[in-house]
């Protein structure tokens, strides 16, 4: 079997924690270098991993001919110079989101791709997960009938760090609806094959001092016409965060629970109405039959990497197009003028 050779670009963070594991398991990668600025950080990882090649800065990485792809996890701050000379030097590119600080440069990184005629996806692994793939198919063949509410809720503890790039807006972007958010947005549209057509948000720093948002709240509406809540936050401590994500239709509903996050889990609850009944003044809800089957987990990095080297490879449709992350990044940017203005924001 053909396998793609990759470069990693940022080895610390998620890619040393996931995406590398994942893409050693991949039957259709091979991790050929890595690359940090931090010469001992990227020695222990290129020891740890017993990786060929080693570099401490981006171009003599992208000046190596045998690495055909490039995966991208450096801070957000240098994702569009970084893609964009691995772009120029023909290397296809799984880029961590969002793609760029901001819209225009996130289109700025699409645009010189497709010029290169190289691939971009970006890295919402989370549609690579069980239970959100299964979520789809029954959303996707009516079963819950028509979607007529989404909620989602992304937490964690994230206090004052000093030197954390995620709470220091020039080199991330955004706080918790940036980092965390972007995957709730995603997953509905995912989900629901529908996009934000507008958006209004409450964005704040409450607990923390640093200078992006640590809650977030975001009101949505798709455009099938459904009515969506995202909550992320960086000031819910770890123990009493849930990751969720719910669907409401006019036959039935989906939540899943712990199915948001970086490992593959969590569980479904399901309710199918199979037969609508007048109203009911009781609302007691004793009848109530939930839906069960069994699941299949695995790794959603080696998902992901797998599915990058086979459009690669085969030529087959990105599963994770860049444009759908540049459309994401423009709700996040609309919500944050929604929090600025107290004005709805349209999309359309």
């Amino acid at each position: 079997m053909k396998r793609v050779k990759w470069g990693v670009i940022g080895a610390g963070g998620i890619a040393d924690r996931r995406t590398i594991p994942g893409m050693l398991l991949a039957s259709n990668a091979e991790l050929v270098s890595v690359m940090d600025s931090n010469s001992d950080l990227v020695g222990k990882i290129k020891q740890k991993y017993n990786v060929k090649k080693q570099y401490n800065n981006v171009d003599d990485l992208l000046k190596d001919p045998e690495i055909e792809a490039v995966y991208i996890a450096s801070p957000v701050e240098y994702h569009k110079d970084q893609a964009v000379k691995a772009a120029k030097a023909k290397k296809h590119i799984l880029i961590e989101k969002p793609l760029a600080l901001s819209v225009k440069d996130a289109e700025e990184v699409i645009d010189v791709c497709s010029k290169e005629g190289v691939l971009v996806a970006a890295g919402f692994m989370m549609r690579f997960g069980t239970y959100n793939q299964k979520m789809k198919e029954i959303v996707q063949s009516g079963q819950i009938g028509q979607v007529i509410n989404c909620a989602a809720q992304f937490t964690c503890w994230y206090p004052d760090m000093q030197n954390a790039w995620r709470q220091i807006k020039a080199k991330s972007g955004g706080g918790a609806l940036m980092d965390m958010g972007v995957h709730c947005i995603d997953l509905i549209q995912y989900i629901t094959q529908s996009k934000v057509s507008r958006v209004a948000a409450l964005n704040a720093t409450k607990t923390f001092k640093y200078d992006v948002e640590d809650m977030s709240m975001l009101l949505m509406e798709l455009e099938n016409g459904a009515f969506c809540n995202v909550s992320s936050n960086f000031n819910i401590p770890d123990e009493a965060s849930r990751w969720r994500i719910e669907f409401y239709g006019t036959k039935g509903r989906i939540i899943g629970d712990e199915t948001i996050g970086q490992i593959d889990g969590g569980n479904l609850d399901i309710v199918i109405v199979n037969e609508q009944k007048g109203y009911d003044a009781q609302q007691d809800k004793k009848d109530v039959k939930k839906v069960s089957f069994d699941a299949q987990f695995g790794n959603m990095y080696t998902r992901e990497i797998e599915s990058f080297g086979n459009s690669v490879i085969d030529g087959k449709p990105l599963e994770v197009p860049a444009e759908d992350a540049l459309f994401v990044q423009r709700v996040v940017e609309a919500a944050y003028e929604s929090s600025i203005t107290g004005k709805f924001i349209s999309l359309k």
